[in-house]
């Protein structure tokens, strides 16, 4: 599960400020997300207890930061981590943050992982062997066990955000035409759809729930402000997904969709 970030202005023993960032928080009240460092260069993932009780490091693979970003309820974490050569893998735990494993990549250098489920089905993105940094959304087995290329929409790149109980996922995606497109997934990630079907201009899908609701963010062909959607069920439920604060009229800033 995965909430907004929220960083606190906190003060070391010395005084100096520095920033704890909780990211996610699962059902017993796990809280995971990172604290920056007294010299704000570095950053480590943490995880607490059910109800937020205690803070534990959670480490590195070598390196000298790590940020979580993803918590199940079984206490399993996601993020990111710097190895011991510079480069950012993503990486899952045990039960309750417990051992720390490098997820690999898609061929390349660089992995992000962003969201787990129930399951420890992890999403995220990562570069592939592709010359130059061309990233593609993924999705793991079960426990983080292999990482899967989603594809795009037709573009160079896609990032995978969120995951539901069924591992439909969901995030954003290039498409043919140059512009970007939210996207969602069948169970087990299979077959990525857009959910923008009047190939408007750019969308990002940001979270799912177990009923295959999505929301995320949208900016209209026209050049004006961004709006916040959500969807009906699978992605599904309205011809356009409907802006968030909008009525239910079509007509009412122009009902859309979209992470």
């Amino acid at each position: 599960m995965k909430n907004s970030q929220a960083c606190a202005g906190c003060r070391n023993a010395s005084g100096r400020p520095r920033c704890i960032d909780a990211t996610a928080i699962n059902d017993a009240g796990q809280v995971v997300g990172y604290s920056k460092t007294d010299n704000g260069q570095q950053a480590r993932a943490f995880i607490t207890g059910p109800d937020g009780v205690g803070m534990t490091d959670l480490g590195t693979l070598g390196g000298n930061s790590s940020i979580a970003l993803g918590i199940n309820d079984a206490g399993q974490v996601v993020g990111e981590f710097s190895t011991d050569n510079g480069q950012l893998h993503a990486f899952i735990t045990g039960p309750n943050g417990v051992g720390m494993t490098d997820l690999g990549s898609l061929g390349g250098d660089y992995s992000y992982a962003s969201g787990i489920n129930d399951s420890g089905q992890v999403v995220g993105y990562s570069n592939t062997s592709t010359p130059g940094f061309v990233a593609h959304a993924f999705i793991s087995g079960p426990n983080g066990v292999g990482l899967r290329d989603l594809g795009t929409l037709g573009g160079a790149t896609s990032d995978a955000y969120g995951i539901n109980a069924t591992g439909q996922v969901v995030g954003n995606a290039d498409t043919d035409k140059g512009t970007t497109h939210a996207f969602v997934t069948g169970p087990d990630g299979m077959g990525m759809r857009s959910l923008d079907p009047r190939e408007l201009e750019w969308s990002y899908a940001r979270e799912i729930n177990d009923a295959g609701q999505v929301v995320g963010l949208f900016y209209p062909a026209d050049g004006g402000a961004g709006h916040a959607f959500i969807t009906g069920p699978n992605g599904e439920g309205h011809d356009e997904p409907q802006f968030i604060g909008s009525s239910s009229g079509r007509g009412a800033s122009n009902r859309s969709q979209g992470h």
